[in-house]
């Protein structure tokens, strides 16, 4: 068995499952990023990346750079059934945020880590 997934094969996952693993994926992005940017608490730096909030706006950034394929990621992340939402979000924050960690978790099931890297940075731009 392959290491990666085909598109096909990765769309065929469901999107709570991409969403499960594009979690996962995301906080391993941001920790790299905090730990490599020395922040003192990066624990709490976190946040400003992991919220349901946080994740809409960065959705938000790069939604008209996606693929057809990625777009059909985030879209299924996004309508997937939504039981629990955070206190601190509205509805469509988390439907937003949802859709975006499926995207990171589709990306990665296919294995196309330069883009996650790409999609990550435009997502979340740091200040020069």
């Amino acid at each position: 068995m392959s290491e990666y997934l085909t598109k096909g094969d990765a769309a065929a996952v469901s999107a709570a499952q991409l969403a499960y693993l594009g979690d996962a994926v995301l906080e391993v992005l941001v920790r790299r990023r905090l730990i490599g940017e020395s922040h003192r608490k990066p624990s709490e730096e976190a946040l400003s990346y992991v919220t349901a909030a946080a994740q809409s706006d960065a959705a938000e950034r790069i939604l008209p750079l996606l693929t057809e394929h990625e777009d059909a990621a985030y879209r299924r992340g996004r309508n997937c059934v939504h039981a629990n939402v955070p206190k601190k979000a509205t509805m469509a924050q988390y439907r937003r945020a949802t859709g975006f960690e499926a995207l990171f978790g589709y990306l990665h099931l296919i294995g196309d880590t330069a883009r996650i890297e790409v999609l990550f940075e435009m997502a979340y731009p740091t200040e020069k």
